[in-house]
């Protein structure tokens, strides 16, 4: 083999990865914490000022004092995980394969302030569908990749990794492991992901489905986007959705500071405090997306599958130990296109509607968006984390919204 033969088959290698957080790390997370210089409390008694300092101070107290990264890190690696070399930058995904025959493949994308840990209760409920009340003809081989810049995968020393390039790696992963045929999943940024990759449509990807559609007819976007009455002729359906676009397009400085400035965002990788306040702060005043992981800290444990304190924890944590708040922001500077508006993606897509979501897609906004809707589900609950916070519905609407295609 030649040299240049040699660093090519280096360059596509996949990797096993392992999951060995040094306890130095651990033992520094914990004295940082215990070291916050706390400001004073909030001067109103609701959270229209940010996440108040008790519930704060509560989550640090348990941080430094009783939580177990290593509970998180046995979980992790108790599941197949790798590395591979894509377009120069490393990039961690876990990969599962079905035990069941004719398993459809699946890249299942997360977004932020999340990771791949949002994604771990869905992963056996999709590639074992008969150990949880489904079928063995719904299987899936499932690959959840981390983000460029989160988790583990490399941070981008240079500009171009948004959504588009993420789209176009994901393509080159499921290609490199071997999958003709296949189907791609997300909510939040990663949303924006399977819309790039079904306006890219590379050969292979048989649909998409989404939990944060992207459905917004033009005029009624324009609207939201400058405060304005909406439209005239809305339906009923249409008008409530407005009325969520104009709450949600005016609750998300964070999403406007991380756009503009994110290598400003220092403190939260000096801060665990610091870091833990900006990834629970969605200032959505008890509406979502961030309500579900705001009510979990006050849940220790659960049999139903709702979000618990440490599941919050694992997230944040997994943030800090790999330095990422601020390499994670960057994705926010990097995109330049529209949030809900339609894209004009005609490859097949389903779509499900949780209620908590930032805003519920009406179907007739939906099935003009996505010309070639395979699947349009409104569920009684579940919101912008929905496959962390109702894993088990999740996984039945996936089953559900694919079926067609198999």
């Amino acid at each position: 083999m030649s040299v240049t033969a040699e660093k090519q088959a280096g360059a596509t290698a996949i990797r096993p990865f392992h999951v060995d957080i040094p306890e130095e790390a651990l033992t520094d997370l914990r004295r940082r914490i215990a070291a916050t210089q706390w400001p004073e409390r909030e001067t109103v008694p609701d959270q229209s000022q940010g996440v108040p300092l008790a519930a704060m101070q509560e989550l640090a107290r348990h941080w430094a004092t009783d939580y177990d990264w290593r509970a998180c890190e046995a979980r992790l690696n108790a599941l197949p995980q790798f590395t591979t070399e894509i377009d120069g930058l490393e990039i961690h995904f876990i990969h599962v394969r079905s035990e069941h025959e004719n398993a459809l493949p699946i890249v299942v994308n997360h977004g932020w302030p999340g990771s791949v840990i949002e994604q771990l209760k869905i992963i056996d409920r999709l590639a074992a569908p008969t150990a949880h009340g489904g079928s063995a003809a719904d299987a899936f081989h499932v690959v959840v990749p981390s983000m460029p810049g989160y988790g583990f995968s490399g941070k981008p020393t240079s500009t171009g990794w948004g959504p588009e390039h993420m789209a176009r790696a994901w393509t080159e992963l499921m290609q490199r492991l071997g999958y003709t045929r296949y189907v791609a999943q997300g909510g939040d940024w990663g949303a924006f992901v399977v819309d790039q990759m079904g306006l890219q449509a590379p050969e292979g990807l048989l649909a998409v489905h989404t939990n944060m559609p992207a459905t917004v007819p033009a005029d009624v976007n324009a609207a939201a986007l400058a405060g304005q009455p909406p439209p005239t002729g809305l339906s009923a359906e249409e008008q409530r959705a407005y009325e969520q676009l104009i709450r949600t397009f005016g609750q998300v400085e964070y999403a406007r500071y991380m756009a503009a400035r994110p290598q400003t965002l220092y403190g939260i990788a000096d801060s665990p405090v610091g870091l833990a306040a900006w990834l629970l702060d969605h200032n959505d005043a008890d509406g979502q997306p961030a309500a579900a992981v705001v009510a979990a800290l006050d849940r220790h444990t659960s049999t139903a599958g709702e979000l618990t304190r440490d599941e919050v924890l694992d997230n944040i944590t997994l943030y800090w130990l790999t330095n990422t708040g601020v390499s994670a922001s960057r994705l926010y500077w990097e995109y330049r296109g529209g949030f809900f508006d339609a894209k004009g993606v005609t490859i097949p897509v389903a779509v499900t509607v949780f209620p908590g979501e930032q805003y519920e897609a009406p179907r007739s906004w939906t099935e003009r968006a996505y010309p070639n809707l395979i699947h349009y589900s409104r569920v009684d609950r579940g919101g912008h984390f929905a496959a962390w916070e109702q894993p088990q519905l999740f996984a039945e609407e996936l089953r559900a919204a694919f079926r067609s295609v198999r």
